[in-house]
C-alpha cells in the first residue's frame, strides 16, 4: 500500500479527532467532533481514497501529543512531519508563518499578510488559508485572530465555539464568544 494515504480515528478529551498519513508524514488531521461519524465523514471528505490502519510509530506519537494537547497539556507540534499536499504558493507561505506560532501565541490575519509582505488587502486571503489548513492544531490555525483580538471564524465542528475552547485551553484570554441569536 505504499503511497496510498491511511487514516485512523482517536478519542481525546475534546471528542472524536482523526489523522491521515502517507509516509510516515501527517497529510490531515480533523478536530474533536461529538460523533466519531461526523469525524469519520470529515476524514473521508479530505481523504477519499484512505484506508483505514493502525499508526506506525511517528503517527502515534502524533495523536498521543494531540490527545495531551486536548486534556490541557502544553504541546507543541513543531517538529511533526506534514506533507499539506498542493497549495497555492500564498497558502504555502501563510502555512509555513502560522506553525511558528507557539503556545498561546496570538496573531491576526492582517499581522500574517504583513509578515508576509503583503498588504492589508491580503487578510482575507490569510483567512481563506485558514479555513483551507488541511491540518488544523499543527499549523495552528486557532491562534490566527481577526482584527481587534475577535475570534474570527473557525471551520472546525464547533466552529468559533471550539476554537475559544483550544485558546482557553493555552490561557489565552478571550472575550465571550456569541453563540447565536437564541430565536
Amino acid at each position: 500500500m505504499a503511497g496510498q494515504g491511511q487514516y485512523q480515528l482517536f478519542e481525546t478529551a475534546a471528542g472524536v479527532a482523526a489523522i491521515g498519513w502517507a509516509q510516515a508524514r501527517v497529510t490531515a488531521l480533523r478536530l474533536p467532533a461529538p460523533r466519531a461519524s461526523e469525524t469519520l465523514r470529515s476524514i473521508l471528505h479530505r481523504l477519499p481514497d484512505a484506508v483505514r490502519a493502525e499508526p506506525p510509530a511517528a503517527i502515534a506519537s502524533v495523536i498521543d501529543a494531540a490527545i495531551r494537547y486536548f486534556a490541557g497539556e502544553r504541546i507543541e507540534f513543531f517538529a511533526v512531519a506534514v506533507d499539506r499536499g498542493e497549495q497555492p504558493p500564498f497558502f504555502a507561505r501563510v502555512y509555513d508563518h502560522v506553525r511558528t506560532l507557539g503556545w498561546g501565541e496570538t496573531t491576526s490575519y492582517g499581522a500574517v499578510a504583513h509578515a508576509l509582505g503583503a498588504g492589508p488587502e491580503q487578510a482575507r486571503a490569510v483567512g481563506q488559508a485558514m479555513a483551507s489548513n488541511p491540518v488544523p492544531l499543527i499549523i495552528p490555525c486557532h491562534r490566527v485572530l481577526a482584527a481587534g483580538g475577535a475570534i474570527g471564524g473557525f471551520s472546525a465542528p464547533g466552529g468559533a465555539l471550539s476554537k475559544a475552547r483550544m485558546l482557553e485551553l493555552e490561557g489565552v484570554p478571550l472575550a465571550p464568544v456569541q453563540q447565536g441569536f437564541g430565536f
